[in-house]
């Protein structure tokens, strides 16, 4: 597994590589060391994968290997609905997959990386999601 590099830029600020990356990838090339993103248009919108209880998940996840979502709230001492609501969220930014499923089975939520590396700048004022004066 690889990580999964986290920014927070407006998408008209992503970095040159992440451009050559787009454009290897629409143009159905494979680009060289080529590090999934996942980018955030403000430090608000970050604030949501990095909460505590999104974070002590995780961990719990990747500890325990839980064969459940209902196992996985166990191991956080949360609620079922609580801890399904998260893992959906995560699932959506694509932090975790779910493995198996199906008509009465239990899907088991699984780390789709090993980690996250977050890569910040302080230099856009937008990423505070406040107005520049």
């Amino acid at each position: 597994m690889t990580k999964l590099k986290v920014t927070v830029c407006e998408g008209n600020d992503l970095d040159e590589t992440t451009k050559k990356r787009l454009k290897a990838a629409q143009a159905g090339e494979e680009f060289e060391d080529a590090q999934p993103v996942l980018n955030f248009d403000s430090f608000a919108e970050l604030s949501r994968l990095l909460s505590p209880k999104n974070l002590e998940l995780l961990e719990a996840i990747a500890a325990a290997e839980p064969d459940s979502i209902r196992e996985a709230a166990e191991l956080v001492d949360r609620d079922y609905k609580q801890v399904h609501r998260n893992l959906t969220e995560l699932t959506d930014l694509g932090v975790i997959d779910f493995e198996g499923g199906g008509p009465g089975l239990p899907k088991k939520p699984v780390l789709a990386y090993d980690g996250l590396e977050i890569d910040l700048s302080f230099n856009n004022s937008n990423n505070l999601g406040a107005t520049p004066r």
